[in-house]
C-alpha cells in the first residue's frame, strides 16, 4: 500500500504545542518538517503556515500567514531544523508573509492559545518566479494545479506574558 500524503515534524505531534524555539519567544526559525506520499506527477511543492485564530481565538478576525514557500523541488521532502532563507533548496522561492516580509515568522500570539496550520501542496507544475508575491496571489497561481494537500496543526500560547 502506498503511504498517504502526509506532513509530520519530529518536534511536535498533530494538535500539540510547537516548541518555543520555533516562535518569537525563541530563535524564530522554522521547525523541521517532513512530508511523503505525494501523488505521481508531482513537479513541485508549496508550503504555507497560517494562524486562523488571529488576533484572539475567542474572536478571530483574520487568518494570519506566517510563512510561504513555493517551487520546492519534487525530490525535496524535508525542511531541516531552523532552516535559514539562504539554505533553501535550489529553485525554491519564498513569498511574503503578513508582516510584509519574506521568510518565516514564528508563532507570536497576542492573546490565548492559537492553532498553526502547516500545509504542503503537491503541484503538477513549476510556477514562475513571481517575486514579492503574497499568499493570495500564490493561491490563485496554484489553482487547477493542486494534485494533493496535507496539513499538520500545532498550537502555541505565549510563555511570557507582558506585565500590566
Amino acid at each position: 500500500m502506498p503511504v498517504p500524503f502526509q506532513l509530520t515534524s519530529p518536534r511536535f505531534q498533530e494538535g500539540t504545542p510547537i516548541p518555543v524555539a520555533y516562535t518569537c519567544e525563541g530563535d524564530d526559525l522554522p521547525p523541521p518538517l517532513h512530508w511523503e506520499g505525494e501523488p505521481p506527477g508531482t513537479r513541485s511543492f508549496a508550503l504555507v503556515m497560517q494562524d486562523p485564530d488571529a488576533p484572539d481565538p475567542a474572536n478571530p478576525r483574520t487568518t494570519w500567514t506566517h510563512w510561504v514557500l513555493y517551487n520546492l523541488p519534487p525530490n525535496i521532502h524535508d525542511i531541516p531544523e531552523s532552516m535559514l532563507p539562504e539554505s533553501l533548496p535550489a529553485g525554491a522561492r519564498e513569498a511574503l508573509n503578513d508582516w510584509k516580509r519574506m521568510g518565516y515568522g514564528g508563532p507570536c500570539p497576542p492573546v490565548g492559545r492559537h492553532r498553526y496550520f502547516y500545509r504542503v501542496f503537491a503541484l503538477d507544475t513549476v510556477l514562475p518566479d513571481m517575486g514579492h508575491v503574497t499568499w493570495k496571489q500564490l493561491e490563485r497561481a496554484m489553482e487547477g494545479h493542486i494534485l494533493a494537500q496535507t496539513e499538520l496543526i500545532g498550537t502555541y500560547e505565549k510563555v511570557h506574558h507582558p506585565q500590566h
